[in-house]
């Protein structure tokens, strides 16, 4: 069992629990080393933190996800040791995070061309004050009785081929890059082969202040880690890992089962200490 997992989400974005839970959940694991990355938003990095002083084996790291636009496939950038108060960063967040309700609502009129009818005003309610995504819509389908699994809401209608899906507002890359790096973060590209040619884009990125690669991820085979830790090797980036863990299904990876080596943390911590990041660990 891995004791590092740097791609979690709670109930700031789309997770099942909140920031607190989380924290009790991975503390209970025995896990040393994670990460809060929440979709478009650090609100849940504050309460992660003020959470983890009552488990001083666990170190947490403030982090977020953000969606970012590409002409192929889907690419998220994650982005370690923010700044959560940013003003910068919190007001680009929030006009994603508004963006993901115009999307979510066009997403339930498409299902109920379908014949699928879910409620918006049921997927406001599963979100409560988080940041709506997929999950919320899955998560509504479920109780409506029109899937079994949280998988199978994204395999049928929401996943990207589904007849349900909707693109949503993004930002680029560079520019995603160059928020994290403004308010005194890391970037570091998420699950990179959700996106079509993978290393030219590294090559691109790498330029515009990438600092690493999530290698390490749950559905990712070993040949397919050792390319990417190939590839971080060549353009010098670091690597990371994480389960990408939301909480709301059975069948997820759960943290700490996506094996990840120790010194992927300690990399993590030395190049945000020689670059004079604030380390707001408790």
């Amino acid at each position: 069992m891995s004791r590092i997992d740097l791609h979690l989400h709670t109930t700031a974005s789309d997770g099942r629990f909140t920031p607190a839970e989380l924290v009790a959940k991975i503390a209970a694991l025995g896990l040393e080393v994670i990460a809060i990355t929440d979709h478009d938003t650090v609100a849940g990095i504050a309460p992660a933190l003020a959470a983890a002083k009552a488990f001083p084996k666990l170190v947490v790291i403030g982090g977020v996800e953000i969606n970012t636009d590409v002409t192929q496939g889907e690419a998220h950038l994650l982005g370690y040791f923010l700044n959560d108060t940013d003003t910068n960063l919190i007001s680009s967040l929030d006009n994603l995070r508004d963006s993901r309700v115009t999307r979510a609502k066009r997403m339930v009129a498409k299902l109920a061309d379908l014949g699928v009818n879910i409620s918006f005003t049921m997927v406001q309610e599963l979100a409560g004050s988080a940041t709506i995504g997929r999950p919320h819509i899955a998560q509504a389908l479920f109780e409506n009785g029109y899937i079994n699994s949280f998988h199978e809401a994204f395999e049928r209608y929401i996943g990207r081929e589904g007849p349900a899906y909707v693109e949503r507002e993004k930002i680029t890359q560079e520019a995603a890059i160059e928020l994290v790096l403004d308010a005194g973060g890391l970037p570091v590209l998420a699950h990179p082969y959700t996106v079509g040619e993978v290393e030219p884009m590294v090559k691109r990125l790498k330029d515009a202040g990438l600092v690493g690669l999530e290698a390490y991820y749950k559905d990712y085979s070993p040949a397919k880690v050792r390319e990417l830790v190939a590839m971080a090797r060549k353009y010098r980036l670091l690597v990371t890992g994480g389960s990408d863990y939301h909480g709301i299904d059975d069948t997820e990876v759960i943290p700490g089962n996506v094996k990840i080596p120790g010194e992927v943390a300690d990399k993590l911590f030395a190049l945000a200490r020689a670059r004079g990041l604030k380390i707001s660990c408790p």
